[in-house]
């Protein structure tokens, strides 16, 4: 991985990690087209969603600050609502599900199914919730189902952000409401992720033969592709809460529905 396709990269987690288009679909659609060569693939893209977290830490830091005051309900819920994506994520690590989206070579049709399918969902949410006059407040009725749309996003092309929030809006809560929630449950499962990575990836080898192969330019690489998600992130959060309050997703829908399309062709030309 070259410097100037780490600051791509970056960029395009920053960019996505917050909108509900899935930033893990976009990592390994323009790690495939770029080439990015890397045997860590999902730990590259780990260690730059650890970027965006600094920019959850950064705008939500009173929120996440209030976790740890009484009740600590909503620390509650926030462990509740990990669980699921915790096991998945174990599993999904063991299994290296990661191979059927980054170097498999089907991976193209993949991404494009699972866009398609985060365009449907966004679409349904932004219909049957601009008809709902009363919302839930934050409970176990809207945090579960959050936590089980988390475990499913771990699919590359699945929109973390979008299913959270749209799995919580259609369980009656607030939008907004939900997305802060949202937003704070990337917190332990990125910090999950990026340490499970990490873990196995010293256990394996694989992490000392990137570095390796690639010498200091690689871990400059990763080093940028870190802090250009961070900033970039910071962009995304911003515009995602505007987008939130009016619930409107229909232009994500459209924009993955495109991206899907571009998926198949790109493979049927063979660059994906």
């Amino acid at each position: 991985m070259e410097i100037w396709q780490a600051v791509v990269l970056g960029l395009v987690q920053g960019l996505t990690e917050f909108l509900p288009v899935s930033s893990s679909g976009h990592l390994s659609f323009f790690q495939n087209v770029l080439g990015v060569s890397t045997q860590n693939a999902q730990l590259v893209s780990i260690t730059f969603h650890l970027g965006t977290l600094v920019a959850v830490c950064i705008v939500f830091f009173k929120d996440i600050l209030s976790l740890f005051k009484k009740p600590y309900k909503n620390l509650g819920y926030l462990v509740l609502a990990s669980v699921p994506a915790a096991i998945f994520g174990v599993i999904a690590s063991l299994t290296e599900l990661d191979y059927w989206f980054y170097d498999w070579e089907w991976a193209a049709v993949l991404l494009a199914v699972c866009f398609t399918l985060t365009a449907a969902v966004l679409f349904v949410t932004e219909t049957l919730a601009k008809k709902r006059k009363r919302f839930l407040p934050l409970s176990f009725k809207t945090v579960i189902p959050m936590g089980l749309a988390q475990a499913i996003a771990i699919f590359p092309g699945i929109s973390r952000s979008g299913s959270t929030i749209c799995a919580g809006t259609l369980a009656g809560g607030k939008s907004e409401d939900v997305a802060k929630f949202s937003f704070l449950m990337s917190v332990p499962v990125i910090l999950g992720g990026f340490l499970l990575e990490l873990v196995k990836g010293i256990a394996d080898g694989s992490i000392k033969a990137d570095f390796a192969a690639g010498g200091a330019e690689y871990g400059w690489a990763v080093a940028l592709g870190f802090i250009v998600s961070a900033v970039s992130g910071l962009f995304a959060i911003k515009i995602m809460l505007k987008a939130i309050q009016k619930t409107n997703y229909k232009w994500f829908s459209l924009y993955l529905i495109l991206l899907a399309v571009v998926c198949i062709v790109l493979k049927c030309v063979g660059i994906f």
